[in-house]
C-alpha cells in the first residue's frame, strides 16, 4: 500500500498538546498506529483520522520543502542576495539558478549585453558566461540562435524557491 502525505496545520500548539496529553492519560495500554493517528487528528480538531484525511484531500496539495537544501544554497548568497560563488555540488546549482530566474521579468526580451550586466550584478564571482549557459541548459531561459536575445521560460518553480528568496532577500540592481 502506498503512503499518502497529508499536511497537518496546527493553529494552537498548546491546545493540541493538551488534547493529546488528555487522550494519552486516559489509555490503559500503548496505543496502536491507528489509535495514534486518531488521537493526533482529534487533538487537531477533527473527529478522527478519516475525517482529517477527507478534509485534507479537498485541500490543494502542498509541495514539501527541503529546508536542508535551502540552507545549503543560501550560504552561497550574501546579505544583499548576490550569488558569491557557484556551488560545486550539482544538487545545489538548480536552486541558485531558480533564484536568478526569479529576478528576470516574465515575457521580456533581454539583449545579450543587458543579460550580461544583470548576471554580473546578481553574481559577484565574475563568470556570467557560466550562469548564462547554465540557465539555458537547464531550461530556465531561452536564447535565439544567434545568441543576441534571452527570455525567461515561464514554469512552476520548486517550493524551495520562495523560502530561499525570503532568506537571501534578492535585490534588484
Amino acid at each position: 500500500m502506498s503512503r499518502q502525505i497529508h499536511s497537518l496545520h496546527i493553529t494552537d500548539l498548546s491546545a493540541f498538546a493538551k488534547g493529546l496529553r488528555e487522550q494519552i492519560a486516559a489509555l490503559v495500554e500503548t496505543p496502536s498506529h491507528v489509535d495514534m493517528l486518531n488521537m493526533l487528528a482529534r487533538s487537531a480538531g477533527f473527529r478522527n483520522y478519516q475525517h482529517f484525511k477527507a478534509v485534507s484531500e479537498d485541500a490543494p496539495p502542498v509541495d514539501p520543502v527541503d529546508l536542508t537544501l535551502v540552507e545549503k544554497v543560501s550560504r552561497h548568497f550574501d546579505a544583499d542576495g548576490v550569488l558569491m560563488r557557484w556551488p560545486s555540488k550539482n544538487s545545489l546549482q538548480p536552486l541558485c539558478l531558480w533564484a536568478l530566474w526569479s529576478r528576470l521579468e516574465p515575457g521580456r526580451d533581454y539583449a545579450d549585453r543587458e543579460n550580461t550586466e544583470l548576471l554580473n550584478a546578481w553574481a559577484s564571482f565574475g563568470d556570467h558566461a557560466l550562469l548564462r549557459r547554465a540557465l539555458v541548459d537547464m531550461g530556465y531561459v531561452t536564447r535565439t540562435a544567434d545568441g543576441r536575445t534571452y527570455r525567461r521560460i515561464e514554469q512552476k518553480p520548486p517550493a524551495e524557491l520562495s523560502v530561499l528568496l525570503k532568506r537571501v532577500g534578492p535585490k534588484q540592481p
